[in-house]
């Protein structure tokens, strides 16, 4: 069994196409198609089963998985310690995470990063859903809630806030907001209920909201209906300095406190490359968080409807 072989069958089993896969390595999709037979054949069983969905794992595919990805450690390892780390940092690493965090905080961190290290390649997945590591969607990710099961590595990072907002033009236009039973009166802006991917984002829940006329499953989204005069929202503190249209609204009354967790493979504990990269990340996404509440409490706040 040749590693090569291995590497093709991990990229087919994280993609679930030949196509992606062989944009993921750079071959043609006909020749992962060949690898993958010559490595069926090799071990006397189907790896993967095929649907109009893609290529699916079968019993034998998924034992196969956790041995490969072992090998896959063992040869980054290798790499890693033959070529040494006294330099900077170099490949690709993803990062999997929320679009608020993916928008609001990751470019500015990553882009540090990289400007220290600039042979490094660094991608940024956002998406409103929870990733799998071990089909290698990304190689870490940002996450709310911190996860309890499977081979993981979970470190918090750091805890942020959010407040209700709106645009002074919304607040001058519509029923004063005194109290919380006040918001009854006006138009909510929040998540999709059913699309809510982690208890920690049902922020509305928190404050008995019930219909929410205008949802979406993307931060950004809601974001920009709040900045158009739309209604009432919940807003990241960090996010609020990229809106300076949108104010607070009863900060004594209501607050949230939420906290990021870096979240990684296990496996990745024994690569030098991968733990420089947490701490940077963690330090960085830290640092910003930080910087970017302290900027929002040193503009001017008028005083709440």
């Amino acid at each position: 069994m040749h590693w090569d072989d291995l590497r093709i069958f991990l990229a087919v089993a994280r993609d679930e196409s030949l196509s992606a896969a062989g944009r993921r390595l750079r071959i043609d999709p006909a020749t992962v198609g060949r690898r993958v037979s010559r490595l069926e054949e090799q071990i006397g069983a189907a790896l993967f089963a095929k649907s109009p969905q893609g290529y699916a794992l079968t019993d034998a595919g998924q034992r196969l998985l956790d041995h490969a990805m072992r090998a896959e450690q063992a040869v980054l390892a290798a790499g890693e310690e033959l070529a040494g780390q006294a330099g900077g940092l170099s490949g690709q690493i993803r990062i999997g995470a929320p679009d608020g965090v993916a928008n609001f905080l990751l470019p500015q961190v990553c882009a540090r990063i990289h400007d220290a290290n600039p042979d490094l390649e660094i991608q940024i997945v956002a998406l409103p859903r929870l990733f799998n590591l071990s089909r290698r969607e990304a190689d870490m990710a940002v996450t709310v809630s911190a996860p309890t099961a499977g081979r993981l590595l979970v470190q918090k990072i750091a805890d942020y806030h959010l407040h209700l907002a709106a645009t002074r033009d919304y607040l001058s236009t519509h029923p004063p907001i005194r109290d919380m039973r006040d918001l009854r009166d006006h138009r909510m802006v929040g998540y999709i209920p059913d699309m809510i991917f982690d208890k920690e984002l049902d922020y509305l829940g928190d404050i008995g909201a019930g219909r929410v006329p205008l949802a979406s499953n993307s931060v950004v989204v809601q974001l920009n209906w709040l900045r158009l005069g739309a209604g009432v929202g919940i807003v990241h503190d960090f996010a609020l300095p990229f809106a300076p249209d949108l104010t607070r609204i009863l900060r004594d009354r209501f607050s949230l406190t939420r906290s990021f967790h870096l979240v990684r493979h296990e496996d990745d504990a024994r690569l030098e490359r991968m733990n420089r990269f947490a701490a940077l990340l963690s330090e960085g996404l830290r640092r910003e968080v930080t910087h970017l509440e302290g900027e929002l409490d040193k503009m001017p706040q008028p005083t709440d409807a």
